[in-house]
């Protein structure tokens, strides 16, 4: 039974956000990602097909690399990407496809990601990035929001950067690199890559920073935020358009043995 591995790219608008939902009152009317292209997958396959993602995406992101892998009992298509090209929307695109072995996986065998978050920061809103990024009116320093991004970078209990909705057994991560860069005239992007992330936790942290320099706050600040283990200490959620996963990093010795198909 041959395993293949996936890298997705999607607009996740949409989309109730990458995991499918059990079926109850509360659950959306919008379909996930992973139900979409596991049907895809099925049409193509002619078999009932069970996707596994490296992650969950909530609401409104998106993604740039997600990889996702499944097994399979039937024989592979000349184009695996070619043949799901006309049962996904256009705005989910299988970008690529290798044969794995089996000891690969999605999740578990991930060994840090990289999210980047953008803000539009400019008077008047932008048509084209309304669905990409987070429209900020007020200007906003980037050194400070540098200096604050500084205290994310350890092994540390990020307890007050969760939200309520998923449990964990630890709330410790570590946040390998956190940046801004001025990607453009207005456009403001954050770069955060750690060895695991705990639920709207980038999102969390994008608000709380911009929060802080809006307020006119010490980008220290960030410090007591995290020591204090408290999400009603930290600030805003950012909201999800601007939020994009946009690498999942595997151990070089499993990804030689990949072949792409």
């Amino acid at each position: 039974m041959p395993k293949i591995k996936l890298l997705i790219t999607y607009d996740g608008t949409d989309f109730c956000g990458w995991q499918k939902q059990k079926e109850h009152k509360h659950a959306s009317e919008l379909p996930s990602i992973q139900e979409t292209i596991e049907q895809a997958l099925s049409r193509v396959f002619n078999e009932p097909i069970t996707l596994s993602g490296s992650g969950r995406t909530d609401t409104g992101v998106h993604a740039l690399a997600q990889v996702a892998h499944f097994i399979t009992e039937r024989p592979l298509p000349k184009d695996l990407c070619w043949a799901l090209r006309g049962h996904l929307p256009s705005s989910v695109v299988v970008k690529a496809a290798w044969l794995v072995p089996m000891e690969f996986h999605a999740t578990l065998s991930a060994t840090h990601k990289t999210y980047r978050y953008k803000v539009w920061n400019k008077p008047r809103a932008s048509a084209l990035l309304h669905r990409y990024s987070w429209w900020i009116r007020r200007p906003l320093d980037i050194d400070f929001l540098n200096e604050a991004a500084k205290f994310l970078v350890k092994n540390q209990d990020f307890r007050s950067f969760q939200s309520t909705g998923t449990e964990v057994k630890s709330t410790i991560r570590e946040v390998l690199s956190a940046r801004w860069v001025r990607k453009s005239n207005g456009l403001l992007e954050f770069e955060i890559t750690g060895r695991g992330f705990l639920k709207q936790m980038v999102r969390n942290i994008v608000g709380t920073q911009i929060d802080l320099y809006i307020r006119g706050e010490s980008p220290s600040k960030m410090v007591e935020i995290l020591e204090s283990k408290d999400r009603r200490k930290a600030g805003t959620t950012a909201p999800p358009q601007g939020l994009f996963m946009y690498r999942v990093y595997y151990p070089e010795e499993l990804d030689n043995k990949c072949r792409r198909i």
